[in-house]
């Protein structure tokens, strides 16, 4: 008799245990998920973008800034101001300080973009304000002649239409490395026109566009005959 009562004391125990875990997992499964974030906790999901996602409320200041389209820059000027594709752009002109860097001397005209009076120009927006030391960089070029001839031929440049379909979204040409805010050379009065943007607050641009390595390893060819994608040959 007595070992009844005690099989029946544990059934019960065990169905009013059963009863209160499921009412708990009801309860959780009620709950509104937790979709706070605090804006000091910056960790965005694409890391080599982080510039851009930094940058995001200027985006609308970069599309709205008035601009001059007779003095807006070219590609091929963009182009000229480099040793070589992927090199720091040189200082284009007079030095306002020796010395000056960073916060003190660049950062005021590069750091937000802008017309500078004292040069007649627009100046670009710097994609890492953040490395103050810029002269480490990017340099004033002293003579415009070479101090020692060489064979040094410039590599050619990007094509900026790469896309895996007509209409579709073009590759990133280059790497993403100190260049991590898009809008730096694709939005704003100083961006080249052949690629400045049009829609410069979808501020998740790899999104829709991707680098060119990734692209090469995937690009297809509409073959018209049997209506499919393939790989070229």
């Amino acid at each position: 008799m007595k070992n009844r009562f005690v099989i029946i004391s544990l059934c019960i125990a065990l169905m009013i245990s059963a009863i209160v875990i499921i009412d708990i997992s009801l309860e959780s499964g009620r709950e509104e998920a937790n979709l706070h974030f605090e804006p000091e906790e910056y960790s965005p999901s694409l890391p080599t973008e982080s510039g851009v996602f930094r940058r995001s409320e200027f985006a609308l200041d970069y599309e709205n800034m008035p601009g001059n389209e007779s003095r807006a820059r070219k590609l091929a000027d963009y182009y000229m101001n480099r040793a070589y594709l992927g090199a720091p752009p040189t200082i284009p002109h007079a030095l306002l300080s020796e010395t000056g860097i960073g916060g003190n001397s660049c950062l005021q005209c590069h750091e937000n973009g802008g017309y500078v009076d004292q040069f007649k120009a627009y100046a670009p927006v710097t994609p890492h304000p953040e490395m103050m030391n810029c002269r480490q960089c990017h340099v004033a070029p002293k003579t415009k002649s070479l101090f020692k001839r060489i064979n040094w031929e410039k590599i050619s440049h990007p094509s900026i239409k790469g896309s895996a379909l007509e209409g579709s979204p073009p590759v990133i040409p280059h790497t993403l490395q100190m260049r991590e805010n898009c809008l730096a050379c694709h939005a704003g009065p100083a961006a080249p026109k052949e690629i400045k943007v049009t829609h410069a607050l979808r501020i998740n641009c790899r999104q829709c566009h991707v680098p060119v390595q990734e692209f090469s390893t995937m690009r297809l060819k509409w073959d018209s005959t049997d209506q499919f994608f393939r790989k070229p040959k």
